[in-house]
């Protein structure tokens, strides 16, 4: 019986030996080390600064911010908690309304804290004018909208950003406390390749 017993988990004992054997250089197939000077024509990485004014619209017949949804407590909360908003914000060269548009911000802010007035920032500076065009920064951050001075991360890009990585410094330029209408100045440093 012991010898049965023997030929019979002989199969399954190679089988799981193979598979973890397998499993182990799972790597080799699916993954190759690259070097990004080479394959994607990377010459060297730089830092870029980029200055612009950011216009968040909440009132009139043409918001470029729009309320999508809210927590059932948000009207309660004494800083929003809850509330989202969707963006697609003007992006221009200098703060007033009429100034060139470089570009436009796209995405959403969230009311994300509960004991102050704190946004989460999930959008793309999408750029449709000068050497940026049909390129796009990635932001992803908190923004402590009460502070003179805030810093938002870039956690990537498109076009000539590609890997790109920085921050964005935000300093309110006009808040109106009737309309909720803000123009906000942007210094964004960016390192990327070029």
């Amino acid at each position: 019986m012991a010898k049965t017993l023997h030929q019979n988990t002989t199969p399954i004992v190679l089988m799981t030996i193979f598979s973890l054997l397998s499993l182990c250089n799972a790597d080799d197939y699916y993954s190759t080390d690259l070097n990004p000077n080479k394959t994607l024509g990377f010459k060297q990485e730089k830092l870029t600064h980029i200055h612009f004014y950011f216009h968040d619209v909440v009132s009139g017949r043409n918001p470029t911010a729009v309320k999508v949804a809210q927590a059932p407590t948000t009207n309660a909360s004494a800083v929003s908690f809850g509330y989202v908003a969707v963006i697609d914000d003007p992006l221009t060269v200098g703060p007033e309304p009429t100034s060139k548009k470089i570009g436009s911000a796209q995405g959403i802010y969230v009311s994300a804290s509960q004991t102050g007035i704190g946004l989460l920032m999930v959008q793309n500076y999408v750029f449709t004018d000068g050497k940026f065009n049909g390129s796009t920064l990635s932001i992803l951050g908190h923004n402590a909208i009460l502070n003179k001075v805030r810093e938002l991360p870039i956690v990537g890009g498109s076009g000539v950003f590609r890997f790109a990585r920085g921050y964005a410094e935000a300093r309110t330029y006009v808040f109106n406390t009737t309309s909720l209408d803000a123009i906000v100045e942007y210094n964004v440093y960016v390192l990327h390749y070029y």
